[in-house]
Order: C-alpha cells, then structure tokens, then sequence
C-alpha cells in the first residue's frame, strides 16, 4: 500500500513537471525496464535505446497519467510497445534490404550487391541517426512503421501539423544529404557498368 501511495505522489509530482521526481523514477525503473526490453530485443544498444524512448515517452505524457495509477505498469506498456516495435522495424529494415538485393541481383555479382546495400542502409541509418530524437522519432515511426500523421501525433501527444513538419525537415534533410554523397555517386557508376 505504501507503494502505492508513494507512486501516487510520484506520479502526482511528474504530472506537475517535477524534474526531481523525474529522475527518482528513472533511477528506480530504468534497471527494470533495460531488462524488459533486452528480454524482447536481446540487444544490449537497442535496449539502452528502449529505456531513452520509454523514460521520454513518460515524460512527454505525464500530464495524461492517472494519479491512481502504477508507474511501473505505465512503464511495462510503454516498453513493450516500443520494444516490439524496435522488432517489427529489424523485420521490415531487413526485408527492405532484401528486396533490394533482388533488384540489384539482374546486374551484379551477390558479394557486391550485399556489400552495397550494407553500405547504403548504413548511410541512410547515420543521416536518420543525426536528425534530433523527435524528429529521428516521428520519421521512424511514419516511414518504418507506417503509421499516418494521425496516429503518431495520438501516440506522442502533439498535433498532426507538428508531426507533418518534423516529417517534412527530416525528407529534407535525407535529400539534401543524399544528393550530395558520394555514395550515390558510387551507385550510379556502378550501375553504369
């Protein structure tokens, strides 16, 4: 009971912007929630990732918490959710990989083809990886994902347009990153040959 009464006052405090109740709760949780995550994703650098999102996603919805509620059972959804989604995206980033080996197969040998494609999924991993967090957030969730402008803005709590322009700076960014790379130039050597 008395833990629940503490996490009543905790997340009472959080709803408030306590940045001190903030980080008692990180310090007590962010253990469990590593290993929740690295039970799902077996990778200790995407579980340390996990428990970045999951603390930010708290923090980003305190206001819409319950004061009767349970941090970490908050935390065990948030975790899981993203956790699971750090899955789906291995799947579908290894599944786009994989096609565009297929399509690169007609004309090269498999060595370079993997070689390339490594090297471009790679690349276009480091542009995404410099964008700032929401927006790396916001691009992953819309472009990996697939979910609309909508559904993001309900899961992150901000508005559709927000969501559209972190979006739309992100496009730009990629753009404006891969066409002045020398990889592209690569590719389309190669692909003269």
């Amino acid at each position: 009971m008395t833990n629940q009464l503490s996490d009543t006052e905790r997340i009472a405090q959080l709803m408030f912007g306590d940045e001190n109740a903030f980080t008692l709760i990180y310090q007590e949780y962010s253990a469990k929630v590593y290993r929740l995550a690295f039970k799902f994703l077996k990778d200790k650098e995407q579980s340390e990732e996990i428990v970045q999102e999951a603390f930010i996603n708290l923090w980003l919805s305190r206001e819409k918490l319950d004061t009767a509620g349970n941090l970490w059972l908050y935390l065990y959804v948030i975790t899981k959710r993203l956790s699971l989604n750090a899955l789906r995206q291995v799947n579908r980033s290894a599944s786009l990989t994989g096609k565009l080996l297929l399509n690169i197969k007609a004309e090269h040998n498999e060595t370079e083809e993997d070689i390339l494609a490594h090297d471009l999924e790679q690349y276009t991993d480091r542009i995404i990886g410099k964008l700032p967090k929401q927006q790396q957030l916001i691009f992953r969730l819309s472009r990996v994902d697939g979910l609309s402008h909508k559904e993001i803005a309900e899961q992150l709590h901000i508005s559709p347009n927000t969501v559209k322009n972190h979006i739309v700076e992100a496009l730009k960014t990629l753009k404006q990153n891969l066409k002045y790379s020398d990889l592209l130039f690569f590719i389309a050597l190669i692909h003269q040959f």
